[in-house]
């Protein structure tokens, strides 16, 4: 069962796979090269200001999926810039992540499972010896850094396809049923517990016109962002008050 098809329908929806026929032609599947799950950009605003771009792309096949994002800051913004690589296995289990930093600094990061551990090897620069952090966490555990939007996107679909289900060819989800998930901050050396519900179909404003779009609600001990997804599952708008930030797909 590949994992991302597994949570999203037509192409980014829920049913490709999770409610797959069983006459699926097992053949034509391993000859597949992949396909692109879903890629684009994502515009991040502090106080209406654009500050950042992250820039991904997320492709899948017969062997999992992978995920890759570039997250830079725009011009007049103190420079930063980071990418990413999160590779799954086809039932969604860690295989690697790695995280690297080339401005300001040099630092990187590979997190990898290891029987019942992830350990993150971590580099302060290229030439630096690596320091490891083993996390008591199994390859089921999410990672969701800093500054990879693409990251919530796909944690949603992880808890759609838990919380909802397939009725009468349509996805159905429960208001307010809430999904609990261990997560990885490869970045800032963390792991938490975060918790997801559905909060309903929403009208919002994204690029001044309004979208009824499907909320969700991520909580954890750092904060509350909201989550908006469009009838396809593409993760549309982030918002987080408490920091005045806007994420929005462009």
């Amino acid at each position: 069962m590949k994992f991302i098809s597994a949570l999203v329908a037509t192409s980014l929806c829920f049913a490709t796979l999770l409610w797959a026929e069983p006459g699926k032609d097992k053949e034509k599947e391993a000859e597949s090269p992949g396909h692109i799950v879903d890629s684009g950009s994502f515009g991040v605003f502090v106080n209406g200001r654009r500050v950042a771009t992250e820039t991904f792309s997320i492709t899948e096949n017969n062997n999992g999926s992978v995920a890759t994002s570039r997250f830079k800051t725009e011009p007049g913004i103190d420079p930063a810039e980071q990418t990413s690589q999160l590779q799954l296995t086809p039932n969604g289990e860690l295989r690697k992540y790695e995280w690297k930093e080339t401005s300001p600094g040099k630092s990187q990061a590979v997190v990898l499972p290891n029987e019942t551990l992830l350990v993150e090897r971590s580099y302060a620069s290229p030439d630096a010896k690596p320091e490891e952090h083993p996390f008591l966490l199994p390859a089921s555990t999410s990672i969701l850094d800093d500054y990879f939007f693409m990251q919530r996107e796909i944690i949603a679909w992880k808890f759609l396809a838990m919380a909802c289900h397939k009725d009468n060819g349509r996805i159905s989800c429960p208001v307010a049923q809430r999904v609990q998930f261990g997560v990885l901050n490869a970045h800032a050396r963390s792991s938490m517990l975060i918790s997801m519900e559905f909060a309903g179909k929403e009208k919002v404003p994204v690029h001044g016109a309004e979208q009824e779009l499907n909320r969700i609600t991520l909580k954890s001990e750092l904060g509350e962002w909201s989550l908006w997804l469009d009838d396809q599952f593409k993760l549309v708008r982030i918002l987080v008050p408490e920091d005045n930030t806007e994420v929005v797909r462009d």
